[in-house]
């Protein structure tokens, strides 16, 4: 079967949030070496993001204190609003959180995101949704559109019922 590449896109990395009144909330200017001072919410190892604050901590020979470890972007939003360590996101993941955070951009830190996904030819509505809220977000970001049943003669959605 035939795979897509979303074309990478491009995300500033690293940025920390916090709550209103956090001590890195009124600074102009944030760096890794500022994390020191405070429990670290962050992806668990393994994920791009982690990678990234990992080997950019790692070029600086800092060992950042990494209190909490969540999956997913809200998960670490609302820890860091309830005051339980600085939230490291992207950029793009925290702008849904401005309302509640304080979002500082990591200033000594310049490795991009890259995102990517890659996907079948073939593929169900779960798929599509993925892709259609991926533009959403994204702002088309180069997306193509999702073939839709059939028009892949080896997507098993194209037979008709009584042959699948």
């Amino acid at each position: 079967m035939g795979q897509h590449l979303l074309p990478q896109g491009r995300d500033r990395l690293l940025v920390v949030a916090v709550p209103p009144d956090h001590p890195l909330a009124h600074r102009r200017r944030v760096t890794l070496r500022d994390l020191a001072d405070h429990p670290v919410i962050c992806m668990p190892a393994g994920t791009g993001l982690r990678t990234v604050l990992d080997q950019a901590c790692a070029a600086q020979r800092l060992q950042p204190v990494i209190a909490l470890q969540a999956g997913a972007a809200d998960a670490m939003a609302d820890l860091a609003a309830r005051g339980l360590g600085v939230a490291v996101l992207s950029e793009s993941m925290a702008e849904s959180y401005r309302d509640r955070l304080r979002v500082r951009v990591i200033d000594d830190v310049d490795i991009p995101a890259l995102l990517c996904l890659v996907w079948r030819a073939a593929h169900g509505p779960a798929v599509r949704e993925l892709l259609a809220h991926g533009r959403r977000a994204f702002g088309g970001g180069g997306l193509p559109e999702p073939a839709a049943a059939g028009d892949d003669p080896r997507d098993s959605r194209a037979a008709p019922p009584e042959e699948q």
